[in-house]
């Protein structure tokens, strides 16, 4: 069975995430774990944990011993794990890590968070996680607040590698029951670059057809494809944005660098990052 990592820092963020999580476990049949990254061996206390204000809790496992008691009635996988692991060292690498030997399908995490986590989720390092890790990431920001995944929008540009996000859009859309928006984006006139789009997207169009997936096709050309691709998935209230790792990065493709972080940072909706591998 695959299995979910959700980063947990208690911030109030991360416990969205980790709803999410439980959200798209019980969707997609997959294993739930919570992980933990500590600077030191020595506790520290989470920032914040409405549910149990009132109660003291000495040690993170006491903490995520307290999480699952509250959150297990949520998780309904038959023959699913929920369970959680503390790791001491570097946020992100912890993270990696866990993600590469744990056999993740996926990570879910806050975009922001508390402690140790801040420097981790906020800025440029929100990015490494994302380029390092060998699954998708799926980034949440605070502002997310419904708990469910109906509507993904998928953008397609001119780069070869923007169709490899496709498979793995199409198996949530299909286990979420989620229509999937192809959204061709480009920033040119040149026919050239539009005629490769729209074959890319006839494509993704193909095999979402095969798949009886619920799809629509649009195409946009702006001054910055990432503030076009947000735009439309505001007007259209996605759930989700896909893109690939490689156009986190890449200065030839969709997402540039510091307009990715944006992305990651900035963006009320949850954004799912796809490995290139």
């Amino acid at each position: 069975m695959k299995r979910i990592l959700v980063p947990v820092d208690f911030s109030g963020d991360s416990l969205k995430a980790l709803r999410f999580g439980l959200y798209l476990s019980n969707k997609l049949d997959c294993h739930l774990r919570m992980i933990h990254v500590q600077k030191s061996e020595k506790f520290e206390i989470p920032f914040h944990f409405e549910e149990l204000k009132n109660e003291i809790i000495h040690t993170v496992q006491e903490y995520f011993e307290k999480l699952i008691e509250l959150h297990s009635a949520d998780y309904y996988v038959k023959n699913g794990v929920f369970d959680f692991k503390i790791r001491t060292g570097s946020v992100y690498r912890e993270i990696v890590n866990q993600a590469k030997y744990g056999d993740a399908y996926m990570v879910l995490m806050g975009a922001y968070g508390a402690s140790g986590f801040e420097e981790f989720f906020i800025g440029s390092n929100a990015v490494k996680v994302v380029t390092n890790a060998n699954c998708p990431v799926v980034t949440v920001q605070k502002e997310f607040t419904k708990g469910q995944l109906k509507t993904i929008v998928m953008p397609i540009d001119a780069s070869t590698d923007t169709r490899k996000k496709i498979p793995f859009v199409a198996g949530i859309a299909t286990r979420c029951n989620a229509r999937v928006h192809i959204l061709g984006v480009h920033e040119t006139s040149d026919t050239n670059v539009i005629g490769k789009i729209e074959h890319y997207m006839r494509q993704a169009e193909d095999y979402l057809k095969e798949g009886k997936i619920d799809y629509v096709k649009s195409i946009r050309k702006g001054d910055n494809n990432t503030f076009s691709c947000l735009e439309y998935a505001r007007e259209v209230d996605a759930d989700l944005i896909a893109i690939m790792t490689e156009q986190a990065e890449s200065s030839i493709n969709m997402f540039f660098g510091s307009y990715a972080q944006q992305m990651i940072n900035r963006s009320e909706i949850p954004i799912l990052s796809v490995p290139n591998d």
